[in-house]
């Protein structure tokens, strides 16, 4: 079988970024045991540039960005250095190497980029960089953002979002553009560890940034815990809303149960998430969350918002589906599952079973096909 030299482009990578920077990594695990492929990742830098040899086959070249502010976010500043460089980067590389495929992760600004350089190119669409995913983009995406996607999909050979709510969002912008789907991915574990008993703990390991809502947890959770003394709020992670939700815990009066634990490494997480008894994500808007992944896989049932691709891993089997921006719709569900344990039990048993085929090598076989069909 003829070895397949690939570049991939992200401008996020860890520690740098949230899910397409974790969905990236995970594959390059599962590419590293792939003897036909030759792989070269240009990405970002936390600090000065570097590269490194991720694995025999796998090398990764990490851009000086001038890389300020929070690791879970990037500034427009930041998106413009990592185009520029990568661009340069990626088409000396071409050059040297002659890639067969180039597979981008965000259509804007890795997309664009794989398409000034090569015809034979696959997308991956992530959420951001889908017109109008985002608030804050609404008026770039109207003016510029749109008819620039447009251009950037038509050219691919493949788009591929991963959530069927993603495609659906970004046929909006195309409604002929063919797109298929291949969600994110989890490492699926056999045993769970012992849960906590006697305590209600909800946790969350979401980025702390204005995006996931989490100032609606904690305030659905204040007016929920009043009156018990048996519950505790868990809040892994970092971002740049770390310190104003600290300060609406103090607020609403719960600093003696709700725990900021900070960055943690990501095995430590899925370690300890196992112990707790349910996982809440009430985000704006969503992809497909890897932090919903792999709370499923520790056995948790979920509180998510109506957004993204929350309704292809949530129904009523296996968690309870909120409004966005309802505190008082998580309160409800924050109460419902503490009111019945027993439901809690079996949603989290169908939570482990709705993901059992979603793995990463899964994940990683459905995108070697695409290459290998761009490369016929």
């Amino acid at each position: 079988m003829k070895k397949i030299k690939l570049l991939i482009l992200n401008y996020e990578y860890p520690p740098l970024g949230g899910g397409a920077a974790t969905a990236t990594q995970n594959l390059l695990k599962q590419y590293s045991q792939e003897e036909n492929l030759e792989i070269d990742l240009v990405t970002s830098s936390t600090g000065e540039y570097r590269e490194e040899q991720f694995s025999e086959n796998i090398k990764i070249y990490f851009l000086d960005i001038k890389k300020k502010g929070g690791l879970h976010t990037q500034s427009k500043k930041d998106l413009l250095r990592y185009s520029f460089q990568a661009f340069s980067k990626a088409r000396k590389l071409d050059k040297q190497k002659d890639y067969d495929v180039i597979h981008a992760f965000f259509g804007i600004p890795c997309g664009l980029i794989a398409m000034l350089i090569d015809d034979d190119y696959l997308v991956s669409l992530r959420g951001s960089d889908v017109p109008f995913y985002s608030k804050k983009y609404y008026l770039l995406d109207k003016l510029f953002f749109q008819y620039l996607s447009k251009l950037i999909w038509k050219k691919a050979q493949y788009v591929i979002a991963n959530s069927q709510g993603l495609k659906d969002l970004a046929q909006k912008t195309i409604p002929k553009q063919e797109i298929g789907v291949i969600y994110n991915g989890i490492d699926w574990v056999d045993e769970l560890p012992e849960r906590e008993e006697n305590k209600f703990t909800v946790v969350s390991t979401s980025r702390l940034i204005e995006r996931k809502g989490l100032d609606y947890l904690i305030k659905a959770f204040a007016k929920f815990a009043k009156g018990k003394g048996n519950v505790e709020l868990k809040l892994y992670g970092g971002g740049d809303q770390g310190d104003a939700l600290e300060d609406l815990v103090r607020e609403v009066g719960m600093e003696d149960i709700v725990t900021f634990l900070g960055e943690q490494p990501q095995k430590r997480i899925f370690s300890e998430i196992g112990r707790y008894t349910v996982f809440a994500i009430p985000s704006k808007n969503e992809g497909m969350s890897n932090s919903i992944l792999e709370a499923m896989v520790r056995g948790l049932p979920i509180i998510a918002t109506d957004v993204g691709g929350t309704k292809e891993l949530v129904n009523e089997d296996n968690g309870l589906v909120v409004k966005k921006e309802s505190v008082d719709d998580i309160t409800v569900a924050l109460e419902k599952l503490y009111a019945d344990r027993s439901l809690v039990e079996k949603m989290g048993k169908n939570s482990r079973e709705r993901v059992k085929e979603l793995t990463w090598e899964r994940v990683a076989q459905q995108y070697v096909e695409l290459y290998r069909k761009i490369d016929d």
